[in-house]
């Protein structure tokens, strides 16, 4: 090995065991300038070096420009949700519960802080991460390795793996071996943020890990599962892997009786508003493994755990006036806007009234003194009113009775709750809405426009519709001559959409009511749009899976003259409006006319991969059982409730195996 090419491991080393310094232990040892000189240095080095490439290298957490689809990964230990509790008498009942289950052996509980992320899923493989994945389903997830990569707390390799490979286990070793192959579970999110779950899950899901980079995420970790773990006990495992390289929180606590259990959750009640991290409780574990795994799970939660929930912060404030806000689909939120205050560690002045049944609920009035609650410590939501405090002579809070962005007379649909503005072609924010909804990757896929830039082309003028984005060219949207490179990038992407299947053309017109499964059953029913266009009401009900309300929005939809002068100025740029003759011919319908409901955990391919294949094969994916399912296609793990259901009705449960013979793959 060449004296740069040790430069590079040495390099690699030192600057892992920096990261771990800065973002874990918050003991950096350099300056943020001597730790880039050293990541430029290894940049470098690594450039001239090809053959070294290794992903994870220090220099790969600054990720990439590049967009990637997610894969779906199943998870080889489900990812169940906790049973939530508000009350300490609950507590108290889960805490029996458990001693009864254990026949009355004695056990120690592992308290710990909840935070308010995105859960994900970290495979480590020989001392190396190998997989991140989001908890998706509980299931299966979203493979997401390349964005975990940027979080500077997550080790992207153990050094202490390798100096047990080096040197060996020793009889006096304070820290327990590695394991071979391990998973970690914890939390991703960004620090102080108004809502810490959306934002991680925005970002690390976003498509292209650069951006998730500057993002600067950060992770606690909970949890480990393995076959060969340290320890018995769960906190003694996450306090060897806090010794492995791993941030773990530093407010566990290990109790043996049910008044510390009571005593740990009264203490962070108030504690956790100076933690710099949100949190809205307390999750509370047995300890031991072995007793954990005696008590086993319910349907949907594990018996050995439980998260206590604190009750939401109340504050009363004043409500000065009532707006109206116009979505994508032209429901109009009413919001209240109020005296600023305080509320969870972040200032509210705005909260949504939901629709008129909920002011009507409160008999709200206009300089009304409103109690102001978070729910679930995010959305800021009115839940009373001091009527006491009401002022002599206040006005009633009345519903607006026209569109506040276009004055269109709004419409109520009858069993709706919501108030709508029927001027879906000519309304401002529903125009904008529509076009955001039809550039979206699962829709038409155009990258590099967002609601910023959409809303700016719809000020200039550029676009009214969705039709109007295949007028653009790239010297109407390259300011004074220096986006160049960016527009090219926009109007490539534009023109590149031509080539979406029809069925995610069909759900990008935002027919409201149609989602992608809709989408994909109108597509593959009527087969081309001129079809789909001049469909009946009557024959569009008799789709398994449409139903009235569906039906009569698509009926509507192209009833509007506007809508279908779209559609065809749509059909004029050469957008996909028929389904493929190879998805038409493929798979020789094995499975026409069958309703199929996919549960569990495959072994040959992923649920998304078994829903393409039955779609394929003129089969039907629908998510319920009820008695019209043809049979269930059952992998591993499959829903015990699920098979309760299917056994009651007598359908068939189908092997992947079995499946597999049925179509011949």
């Amino acid at each position: 090995m060449t004296q740069e090419q040790q430069k590079i491991l040495q390099l690699r080393k030192e600057l892992h065991e920096h990261n771990h310094r800065y973002y874990v232990l918050n003991q950096p040892l350099i300056s943020d300038q001597e730790f880039d000189l050293m990541m430029h240095q290894l940049q470098d080095l690594e450039a001239k070096h090809p053959e070294m490439a290794d992903p994870n290298s220090p220099t790969q957490r600054v990720g990439s420009d590049i967009s990637q689809e997610f894969t779906q990964v199943a998870h080889r230990y489900p990812m169940l949700s906790l049973a939530n509790t508000y009350s300490e008498q609950e507590v108290g009942e889960w805490y029996a519960s458990v001693s009864k289950g254990l026949a009355g052996e004695p056990f120690e509980v592992c308290c710990e802080l909840k935070y308010d992320g995105l859960s994900i899923s970290l495979t480590y493989e020989e001392g190396r991460l190998v997989r991140g994945v989001t908890r998706g389903d509980g299931v299966q997830g979203d493979d997401v390795t390349g964005n975990v990569k940027t979080i500077r707390s997550i080790p992207l390799v153990l050094p202490a793996w390798e100096e047990q490979q080096k040197n060996g286990i020793g009889l006096f070793d304070e820290t327990p071996p590695i394991p071979r192959n391990f998973e970690i579970r914890g939390e991703a999110g960004e620090t102080l943020f108004a809502n810490p779950r959306n934002a991680a899950s925005g970002t690390l899901k976003n498509l292209k890990s650069e951006l998730v980079a500057k993002r600067q995420l950060d992770a606690y970790l909970y949890y480990l599962l393995g076959e060969t773990l340290p320890c018995d006990g769960h906190y003694e495992n996450l306090q060897v892997a806090g010794k492995w390289g791993f941030k773990v929180s530093q407010g566990m606590k290990k109790v043996h009786s049910l008044q510390e259990v009571l005593e740990y959750i009264a203490y962070w009640d108030k504690e956790r508003r100076n933690l710099p991290v949100a949190t809205d409780g307390i999750v509370l574990k047995v300890n031991s493994l072995r007793q954990q795994r005696a008590l086993g799970f319910t349907a949907k939660s594990p018996r050995w755990a439980i998260a206590f929930k604190y009750k939401a912060e109340r504050e009363c404030t004043r409500l000065r006036e009532v707006t109206y806000q116009v979505g994508r689909t032209g429901a109009v939120t009413p919001v209240a806007n109020m005296d600023p205050v305080l509320l969870a560690g972040t200032t509210v002045k705005r909260a949504t009234l939901n629709n008129e049944d909920f002011i009507r609920s409160f008999d709200l009035h206009i300089g009304d003194y409103v109690f102001v609650e978070k729910g679930g410590e995010i959305i800021p939501k009115i839940v009373g009113v001091d009527t006491e405090r009401r002022e002599p002579g206040a006005q009633p809070v009345c519903f607006a009775t026209h569109c506040p962005e276009c004055g269109t007379p709004l419409v109520r649909v009858e069993g709706e709750a919501a108030h709508y503005c029927p001027n879906d072609t000519g309304c401002p924010p529903q125009i904008k809405g529509r076009i955001e909804h039809f550039i979206a990757r699962k829709a038409m896929n155009i990258e590099s426009l967002g609601p910023e830039t959409i809303d700016d082309y719809f000020r200039q003028g550029l676009v009214h519709n969705v039709a109007d984005l295949y007028d653009i060219r790239v010297d109407d949207i390259n300011g004074d001559g220096s986006r160049q490179k960016s527009a090219l990038k926009i109007v490539n992407s534009i023109q590149q959409s031509r080539s979406v299947p029809f069925e995610r053309v069909v759900f990008a017109l935002g027919i409201r009511f149609v989602g992608e499964t809709s989408a994909k059953m109108l597509a593959r029913h009527f087969k081309n749009i001129d079809a789909l266009e001049n469909a009946t009401l009557d024959e569009l009900m008799q789709i398994e899976g449409v139903g009235e309300v569906i039906a009569k929005s698509v009926v509507g939809y192209f009833h509007n003259p506007e809508n279908r002068r779209i559609v065809e100025r749509l059909k004029g740029y050469g957008l996909t409006m028929a389904i493929a003759e190879e998805q038409m011919q493929e798979g020789g319908g094995a499975l026409a006319g069958k309703s199929i409901v996919i549960s569990g955990v495959f072994q040959q391919h992923s649920r998304e991969e078994y829903k393409e294949i039955i779609e394929r094969n003129g089969g039907k994916n629908v998510g319920s059982i009820s008695s019209k399912t043809s049979f269930i296609l059952a992998g591993d793990n499959m829903g015990p409730s699920k098979l309760q259901k299917a056994q009651k009705l007598g359908i068939e449960i189908v092997s992947e195996q079995q499946f597999l013979e049925m179509i011949k793959i």
